[in-house]
């Protein structure tokens, strides 16, 4: 199992595990962590998923591909560390891995 922690806006922390092979955003909804919305079921076809990787984190995670960076274009108070969780597999590379939330879902 793999931790992930999440932050909200207002700095709540939720740590969660997961197992290998599902999505950062799974994760979220399994765990009914706030701030998540996940309308399109993670389909990388809405950004109510979007989420800041933690700096020390963004190596490991990695850069979007064109068609995350095209959605991130609706998300809310994008920035160079955004992400859509769904596009975030879940691997033990990323143990530990944080992300924050942003004020709201685009």
């Amino acid at each position: 199992m793999t931790k992930i922690t999440y932050i909200t806006a207002e700095g709540t922390p939720y740590e969660v595990e997961s197992p290998n092979g599902s999505s950062v955003m799974e994760a979220a909804i399994r765990n009914g962590i706030p701030g998540i919305d996940a309308d399109c079921g993670g389909a990388c076809a809405c950004a109510t998923c979007h989420v800041y990787v933690d700096d020390a984190w963004l190596e490991v995670v990695g850069e979007p591909d064109a068609m995350e960076e095209d959605m991130l274009d609706f998300a809310y108070d994008v920035q160079p560390n955004s992400r859509l969780s769904c596009q975030i597999r879940v691997r033990d590379e990323i143990n530990g891995l944080v992300v924050r939330l942003p004020e709201r879902q685009g």
